[in-house]
């Protein structure tokens, strides 16, 4: 009996040798970056200011790859997929791994197969219209749809379930209106649809992209989603400071995820390097530049903890617009 006891002693050591061991030679080649949108938009600009510094903390390339398609499902599902070792990290938001799952019944996941290692950024949404559309803020967009019931105004989103689609469902039942949803697999192509005036208007993110075409008076930015005015956005109402929409907030916020059963060790060392790159001052001018806040510093259990209540709030507010999966 002791000398089988002395076996699984040895075994055990071994195999906790063999786990730091792994730990500690990770990542032994380059990793992964999934961006499950198009290039060009806002979150492939938040990978594309991560990807250097990131790499150079963890000793190796991160290399992004861009797989856009079921409101960021598809992405999410490549990574859920490939081996959790650590090598393929998910850049997510609550779009692909909370909503998603509860518009579109071809979707498996769940929020609780990821696991969030740090949140990396916030962004400002805004209400961005095409040039022509006779609207200067939010209460006259709201005025207008309700008086085009007959010829509903469209508005354009990265798909069925997806936090911006889900806003703007809410606004519909908040205010009585009617609205024509018109899904894409991207920021980008919906920008560049709006710019040319093929739909109405979005709830989006706000990028530099969208920054220059507004100055260039391609499009209008009419209106942010948050409580009070970003300080990175001060001469853009927020919509709750007019009349149709009063206590009206939100927020977007993305995060570096890994597939739950990724090695402890590696999911610690992920943290850290992230950690560090949040703290780089080149790093977080770049993402004010984007309208992008750097994310707050968050240990691995306050990130567990806000990804919990995350996936708590949007469930409850698809549970009020009878979101149901297609």
């Amino acid at each position: 009996m002791k000398k089988f006891q002395r076996s699984l002693t040895l075994l055990a050591g071994l195999l906790l040798s063999a786990s730091a061991a792994m730990a500690q030679a990770w990542p032994a080649k380059p990793v992964n970056l999934m961006v499950p949108y198009p290039a060009g938009g806002p979150s492939d600009a938040v990978a594309r200011i991560f990807f250097n510094p990131l790499g150079k903390e963890l000793g190796q390339q991160v290399l992004v790859e861009n797989l856009g398609g079921v409101s960021g499902a598809l992405g999410a599902q490549k990574v859920l997929a490939a081996p959790a070792d650590g090598y393929y990290v998910f850049q997510g938001s609550p779009n692909e791994v909370i909503l998603s799952p509860l518009a579109n019944a071809a979707v498996k996941l769940k929020a609780e197969d990821f696991r969030l290692v740090h949140p990396v950024a916030d962004a400002v949404m805004v209400f961005v219209t095409r040039k022509d559309l006779p609207v200067s803020n939010v209460d006259e967009l709201i005025a207008l749809a309700r008086q085009s019931a007959d010829r509903p105004l469209t508005y354009g989103s990265v798909g069925i379930g997806s936090l911006y689609h889900l806003i703007l469902e809410n606004v519909q039942a908040q205010t009585g209106i009617k609205l024509a949803h018109v899904p894409y697999k991207g920021n980008a192509p919906l920008l560049q649809d709006i710019g040319g005036g093929q739909v109405d208007f979005a709830v989006l993110v706000y990028s530099a992209a969208m920054g220059a075409l507004a100055e260039q008076g391609r499009l209008k930015v009419i209106g942010q989603l948050g409580a009070q005015r970003s300080e990175l956005l001060k001469n853009v109402p927020a919509a709750s400071e007019g009349q149709a929409l009063k206590n009206f907030s939100y927020k977007i916020w993305t995060g570096f995820m890994v597939p739950k059963s990724t090695p402890e060790d590696v999911v610690v060392r992920l943290h850290a390097a992230i950690g560090k790159t949040l703290q780089d001052p080149a790093v977080r001018a770049q993402l004010a530049a984007q309208t992008q806040v750097a994310a707050a510093p968050m240990t691995l259990a306050e990130s567990a903890k806000f990804f919990e209540a995350e996936a708590a709030r949007y469930r409850a507010i698809a549970k009020q617009i009878h979101l149901q999966p297609q």
